[in-house]
């Protein structure tokens, strides 16, 4: 068993446990930890709670420290130098006549590494991009290649239903999905139709997926191996 406190970089981003035995934590709380990319600013989604070891992906890093009102507001700073980051880049690239999009620009807490997200149809040849805001920031770059889904979650959107995308809003990740849903939901197949703003199939037919599947295993003598439908898995590729 191990006390832990599950942590948020973003509004809708993946929770990962850090350790807090010594450490009262509720959600809200700021909070600064250390990850395979430096010193980061996170906020608690998951109070303090003790989780058995087989719960947890281990070794644990511990929680640094509960964030003070200075690091709140290095932390906010750092999101407004991010604005200037990303006009900066965009610059660069039209410069270079690369064949990119930059979708988000993110600074860790220490300043130590800059990340600049972006889509492309292809390989992209970026070596002279990144020698050139190395020198501008003075600080690590990294460029990351992200998927279409990946970018309807950091720029956000309303989907079909009218309502902020569910990926934007409260997803913390993405789960297979299939046409296999939409088949036993008895909806459209057509894709404009079954599909959200980043082009794959919408998120939310996996919301009530397993009821489907429970009512179809009753009606069905087959068992769990019922070969009613075809389950084609759509995946991301980058």
């Amino acid at each position: 068993m191990a006390w832990v406190a599950g942590i948020r970089f973003k509004p809708a981003g993946k929770i990962y446990y850090f350790e807090c035995e010594n450490i009262d934590l509720a959600p809200g709380d700021g909070v600064i930890v250390e990850t395979i990319r430096g010193i980061e600013y996170g906020t608690v989604a998951i109070g303090k709670r003790q989780l058995p070891d087989e719960e947890l992906v281990l070794p644990l890093k511990p929680v640094i420290r509960k964030a003070t009102p200075e690091d709140t507001q290095i932390h906010q700073s750092n999101r407004e130098k991010e604005k200037e980051a990303l006009e900066i880049c965009k610059r660069k690239i039209r410069e270079h006549n690369l064949p990119m999009r930059l979708i988000d620009v993110e600074y860790t807490f220490d300043m130590g590494k800059i990340i600049f997200y972006f889509t492309a149809e292809g390989r992209v040849d970026f070596r002279e991009l990144v020698k050139d805001l190395a020198a501008i920031f003075k600080t690590r770059i990294e460029l990351r290649q992200i998927g279409v889904r990946d970018e309807a979650k950091m720029l956000g959107g309303i989907g079909t239903c009218g309502r902020v995308l569910c990926c934007h809003n409260f997803l913390g990740e993405f789960e297979p999905v299939s046409i296999r849903m939409a088949k036993e939901q008895n909806l459209s197949l057509n894709p404009t139709k079954i599909s959200g703003i980043c082009g794959r199939l919408m998120c939310c037919l996996k919301y009530e997926s397993e009821l489907y599947d429970a009512k179809g295993q009753e009606g069905c003598k087959c068992g769990e191996d019922c070969p009613r439908v075809e389950d084609a898995v759509e995946r991301d590729d980058y």
